[in-house]
């Protein structure tokens, strides 16, 4: 990408965020100054016109041709009678594998190569990716995506192992302070990970661990509501730990009002962001977050099961907490001289076991590359109007949808009488209203690029005829879908072309 695009790129942000000021948009909802575009652009909000015209004048639409994205043809459920196979399919499943970078191949090749021609030569070359620093190539710019400052950010090892590893510091219970805060449904992952590390200093989670959870008859958690817990049960709390975006629902959580609660009441506060890194703009170190873990296969683009990161406040580098050390926790400087006597790197970098798979990490660059060539601010204004325009077209064109289901003729025996055989041959129809709800928050400052669409009949057969006409989507049974246009390689034709198709689904 070229310095001129991004000038007018930024220009453009810079001018896009005062329409939506001056439009109320900022406080409000997506769908007013969706509107004022579409009297702008001279359509309707709905027609294909408006979504092209939308593509038009967005300022990130560069970023597309820099990913691969899968053509209809090879997808193995799609059906060729139905779409073209030679077209993009509708790829709308960033929050569970984002898409592979056009440079990812090259720069993993490098690598292969250089390890094909060089072998151990490789960790010390000179050579622009040393592999004996590979993850000083990729720290800098996972800094700047989740907001911190340097020496706050490592990459390493998986989500999970990540998590055990900060709350083997971070969970020091005490006899009058041993409880554990997390979401009732949190990702199962995390409640193991959870419950296994009360067992480990032996209490059990049937009373040691504190779940919150939503009101009866509603989705999503209240901020109020977390923050009542954490006053209420703290003083017995010696972690708070919830997720940045939570899974399911797509809710976006604050970040910052929950970890100052938190902290005001003495327990430490982590968060898993494997659906926020990425997704929303972070601001870890201004936060005040003790520590975060993340995975990056997801909107961070790295590959399936791509490398992990972690973040360490700063404020805890003189810390002398419990950790578990490996050696490439040791200062750089002094590691190869093998002492036996520990020598700790100041910051998250401590926290390093082993080096980092090379492969993985620079799957992982080939992605952040392209992030340092926007900001998450822009990429957030983006998501702003993309889910904005996705939940206009669900509220206007699905929901209250009537589809009538017809039930084939059966086939009649010989015996059967003149008013059986015509009674068999009819057909049956019924009618049905479709009605789906979006469970994710409407204000857009509590949701990044996921909305979670809730169908009022078991989705099974949509997602699979939407598989059939090429949109790739996720399915949480027994009647979600989670739709993520993400910002980075989606367009609004994407979102209209969804939606079209899920009108086709829904009726049959």
């Amino acid at each position: 990408l070229q310095i001129t695009f991004l000038c007018v790129h930024a220009n453009a942000m810079s001018q896009e965020r005062k329409r939506r000021k001056n439009n109320g948009a900022d406080s409000g909802r997506p769908a007013g100054r969706l509107e004022a575009l579409a009297e702008e652009a001279g359509f309707g909000v709905q027609s294909p016109e408006f979504a092209a015209f939308m593509d038009d004048r967005d300022p990130l639409r560069a970023f597309r041709s820099l990913y691969h994205i899968p053509q209809n043809k090879m997808l193995p459920l799609t059906d060729t009678s139905l779409v073209d196979g030679d077209a993009d399919c509708v790829y709308l499943c960033g929050n569970s594998l984002g898409l592979q970078p056009k440079r990812t191949q090259q720069i993993v090749d490098e690598e292969l190569v250089k390890w094909q021609r060089r072998g151990v030569i490789g960790h010390f070359d000179d050579s622009p990716r040393p592999w004996v620093s590979i993850e000083q190539t990729v720290n800098a710019a996972m800094t700047r995506v989740v907001g911190a400052r340097a020496g706050e950010v490592v990459v390493m090892n998986s989500l999970t192992a990540n998590l055990h590893l900060m709350m083997c510091s971070f969970y020091v219970p005490t006899a009058a302070r041993n409880k554990i805060v997390i979401e009732k449904h949190a990702f199962p992952s995390d409640h193991y990970a959870v419950e296994s590390q009360l067992r480990l200093h032996g209490y059990d989670p049937a009373t040691h661990l504190v779940l919150v959870e939503p009101r009866a008859g509603e989705e999503t958690l209240r901020t109020a509501d977390i923050l009542a817990v954490i006053e209420e049960q703290g003083d017995s709390v010696a972690l708070v730990m919830l997720s940045g975006v939570q899974y399911y629902t797509g809710q976006l959580f604050r970040i910052r009002e929950i970890t100052a609660a938190g902290q005001r009441k003495g327990c430490m506060v982590g968060w898993d962001l494997a659906h926020a890194v990425g997704n929303a703009e972070l601001r870890l170190h201004d936060d005040g977050v003790d520590f975060a873990c993340w995975c990056s296969y997801k909107y961070l683009n790295s590959g399936p099961g791509g490398i992990a990161g972690a973040f360490v406040h700063e404020k805890h580098n003189a810390d002398d907490r419990p950790r578990l050390l490996g050696w490439w926790g040791h200062r750089e400087k002094t590691r190869f001289n093998m002492s036996n006597s520990f020598e700790p790197i100041t910051g998250a970098g401590v926290y390093q076991l082993s080096n980092p798979p090379v492969l993985q990490t620079v799957s992982l660059l080939a992605s952040l590359e392209l992030f340092d060539e926007t900001s998450m601010r822009a990429l957030n204004e983006k998501t702003f109007l993309l889910t904005g325009f996705l939940e206009y077209l669900i509220t206007h064109e699905l929901n209250s949808q009537e589809t009538t289901t017809t039930t084939p003729a059966t086939t009649t025996p010989a015996a059967a009488t003149e008013t059986e055989t015509e009674t068999a041959a009819a057909t049956t129809t019924a009618t049905a209203t479709v009605s789906v709800d979006v469970i994710t928050p409407a204000d857009p400052e509590e949701r990044g690029c996921q909305l979670s669409l809730r169908f009022n009949r078991q989705i099974t057969k949509v997602h699979e005829e939407l598989e059939k006409r090429g949109v790739v989507c996720d399915k949480r049974e027994p009647s979600v879908l989670r739709i993520a246009p993400t910002p980075m390689y989606n367009t609004f034709a994407d979102v209209r072309a969804f939606v079209d198709r899920l009108k086709e689904c829904v009726k049959l």
